[in-house]
């Protein structure tokens, strides 16, 4: 017996070495295969196009259409087999999300993903700063890398056409131009730690009211003048090598695989060589999949944010009917070739790219960085009282009893707001902040309630709690000698969020009755406004200090404090205008047809009429306009001096503090036979700081596009010959200097 069991295992080993022996051998035949065939795909220094093709030559159809949708939550598949790796995708665009579970929305459970959280891009925006941009762009690149992402699901650059979208906070202002500035040193700087932007959301996803289906109609003329400039710069002169498609349609058919959006005009007019990503369960068709420009499926059967599918990844519509409709010949084989050498060339400038940089997450840089952001964006509003006092600066000299007021000046503003929540290393309020710098002056009162972020209701309280709450603070503001009021929105659902709109211009959870309250209490009060958005002010004559504060990510209380606290002298200039009442705004003055539409359908009936080219051009006052924003110095503007396309302009500071000045360049067309703005913005300068008493020399440089208009019967841009005015100031509503050019 002994003698059967030790031959059966001389047999078992001969044939499990002779096993293993082959497959060393057909490992070792693969390897030299390869190394005869010189795989050029694998090595970094070989031009990206030839390796394109060689790694193209060696995959299965079944390989290239893999690549072509998601494999889990945020990833898609590479070729393991040929060792081309998967592309990892995180969200955006103010911070790296968290870690998500392979097929859940719900978090992995980690314990070292946790980010800066850099300002919204409202506030970057606010900066006007294309230097600061850039900085922005690199610090959340290098985090963005630390976590081996390949694609950052950012910036956001959709226009803000209403103060109710609920994603305007991710959003650049309400400008074109404006946009397309600090869009482009966002995304070079992202790329330089080879990770992707993924520009978003492509394009006129300017609400969330029907977002999956809204079908939009508007003129050519606006989709090219307001729409689509903040996009073109991303690709053309940002180099961006991924796009978002958005949500909603465009003349009936979804934009993330439209024909004119993706075929004509993205990667037709723009040549662009980077990929269309899906937001997420934004696919709908895999006919439209196939042939109308989308190169990668994400998120289908999803809404996006919370529900999850029942199918599987193959069941996508670039999954198994379009593997089986290119084995039938349905569908070209050049579909999934170039799908696949975009994906490639995605591949090769990131995971694959032998020189990318290893990033870095959380560090004091990034901190400093959020921080100047933020610092740099806040805008002041309104400094004055009837009796001429300034409150801003806060002297701590002339107070006792500091009171602060309101739920933001403690609640996590990273929290909420859909795909941009963020989780923290650490997250500065502005109460802890102010007591860092005022100590046990001062106190702090509640004043409303929002409760928890929540996503498709509102965490209501009872009429109790807010009669409570409000009262407590309305006499703690009597024994105070400053009230420092710290409210607006919070990302909560139909705040600033994805996902749900406002449903009114005014503040929520009984904020506008109390700042009323507080002022007569106490009548220095200061109202801080945090938001993505303009919003109303009934209180506006009263008060006599009011600032603009964003979503500051992690450095919110410490930036704010800074301004408050004339550590640092504000510059920020409001990025939209701030409209009087609601129906002021251009597309809601047309009723729901324009605004969120009708059945599911709307019309932009304002046309290229966005923002302050409305207002001004139908002569409505605005409350505060776009550009605006007040400073602790006063800056005189000199006589400009045009020298061809380039306009200088000497700048004084002729208070008694250092401060920033953002010089603006307007552009007023001579009169011709179609409708034009009054002015537009085509140039502008944020200066360095300047001492009381410095001069500085603004630089602003139009080029021949500074004076066009998209002509729609020739699909070109024109220029009319005539006298151009330059209208240069401090906002859209402050001129200092005309001067005039003929073109």
């Amino acid at each position: 017996m002994k003698k059967q069991i030790l031959a059966f295992s001389l047999l078992l080993l001969s044939t499990l070495s002779a096993s293993a022996q082959k497959t060393k051998m057909q490992s070792t035949a693969s390897q030299k295969v390869l190394i005869q065939d010189n795989p050029i795909y694998l090595d970094s220094s070989q031009p990206i196009e030839a390796r394109i093709q060689d790694a193209l030559s060696r995959m299965t159809l079944a390989e290239k259409v893999a690549m072509t949708h998601a494999q889990s939550k945020f990833s898609s598949p590479g070729v393991p087999r040929l060792g081309i790796p998967a592309l990892w995708m995180s969200d955006g665009p103010h911070g790296v999300r968290e870690e998500i579970q392979w097929n859940s929305w719900a978090n992995a459970g980690w314990t070292n993903d946790s980010c800066v959280a850099f300002p919204a891009l409202t506030c970057l925006a606010a900066t006007w700063n294309t230097e600061i941009a850039g900085k922005y762009g690199k610090a959340i690149g290098e985090e963005a890398r630390y976590r081996n992402k390949a694609i950052l699901l950012g910036p956001g650059v959709n226009i803000n056409r209403t103060p109710l979208n609920g994603r305007n906070f991710e959003y650049l202002g309400e400008d074109p131009y404006l946009a397309a500035e600090l869009c482009v040193p966002y995304v070079q700087g992202v790329q330089k730690n080879g990770v992707a932007c993924c520009v978003k959301h492509y394009a006129l996803n300017n609400q969330e009211t029907w977002r999956d289906n809204v079908d939009v109609e508007l003129s050519d003329r606006a989709l090219y003048e307001i729409y689509l400039p903040a996009f073109k710069a991303a690709v053309t002169r940002g180099g961006a090598w991924s796009i978002m498609g958005s949500y909603n349609k465009y003349r009936g058919q979804h934009c993330c695989h439209n024909k004119r959006l993706l075929v004509d005009v993205l990667k037709g007019e723009w040549n662009f060589d980077g990929c269309v990503v899906t937001d997420w369960g934004g696919a709908h068709s895999t006919d439209e999949a196939v042939n109308n420009g989308l190169d990668i499926e994400m998120g289908t059967y999803t809404n996006g944010l919370t529900t999850e599918s029942k199918f599987t990844y193959d069941d996508y519509y670039l999954g198994r009917a379009y593997r089986e409709g290119l084995q039938s010949g349905k569908y070209s084989t050049a579909t999934i070739d170039d799908k696949a050498s975009r994906i490639l060339r995605l591949i090769f400038r990131t995971v694959m790219n032998s020189q990318r940089p290893y990033g870095s997450f959380a560090t004091d840089d990034h901190f400093a960085v959020a921080r100047e952001i933020g610092r740099e964006g806040i805008v002041l509003l309104k400094n004055e009282s009837k009796k001429g006092e300034k409150l801003l600066p806060i002297d701590a000299s002339k107070y006792n009893n500091i009171l602060v007021v309101g739920e933001n000046a403690t609640h996590r503003l990273t929290l909420g707001g859909g795909s941009s929540e963020l989780k923290t290393k650490k997250e500065v309020s502005p109460l802890a902040a102010l007591q860092e710098i005022y100590g046990n002056k001062i106190t702090y009162a509640e004043g409303y309630k929002y409760g928890h972020s929540l996503w498709d209701k509102d965490e209501t309280f009872s009429p109790e709690q807010v009669t409570t709450l409000r009262k407590e603070a309305v006499e703690a503001a009597t024994k105070a000698d400053l009230v420092v009021f710290v409210g607006g929105l919070n990302k909560n659902f139909q705040q600033d969020t994805e996902g749900s709109d406002r449903q009114s211009y005014g503040l929520p959870y009984g904020q506008d009755e109390l700042i009323s309250e507080l002022q007569k209490a106490c009548p220095r009060t200061i109202v801080v406004i945090t938001s993505g958005n303009p919003v109303e002010m009934p209180w506006v004559k009263q008060i006599p200090a009011i600032v603009q504060s964003w979503y500051l990510g992690s450095e919110n209380g410490s930036a704010l404090a800074d301004v408050l606290s004339g550590t640092v002298n504000p510059s920020g200039k409001l990025p939209f205008s701030y409209p009087i009442k609601m129906e002021d705004n251009g597309a809601i003055s047309f009723g729901k047809e324009s605004f969120p539409g009708v059945n599911q359908k709307q019309t932009y009936k304002e046309d290229i009429l966005v923002g302050y080219r409305w207002y001004e051009t139908k002569q409505i006052p605005v409350l505060f306009p776009f550009g605006y924003g007040q400073s602790y110095t006063t800056f005189k503007y000199g006589k400009p001096i045009v020298n061809n396309l380039t306009i200088s302009i000497p700048i004084t500071n002729i208070g008694t503090v250092s401060g920033k000045e953002i010089v603006q360049l307007y552009v007023g067309a001579p009169k011709s036979k179609v409708l034009r703005p009054v002015k537009e913005l085509k140039a502008f300068a944020k200066l360095p700081l300047l001492a009381p008493g410095e001069t500085a020399t603004a630089t602003l440089t139009l080029t021949p596009e500074s004076f066009q208009y998209f002509e729609e019967s020739s699909h070109q841009w024109i220029t009319v010959p005539g006298t151009y005015k330059l209208y240069i100031g401090a906002s859209s509503d402050d001129i200092r200097q005309v001067a005039s050019l003929v073109r």
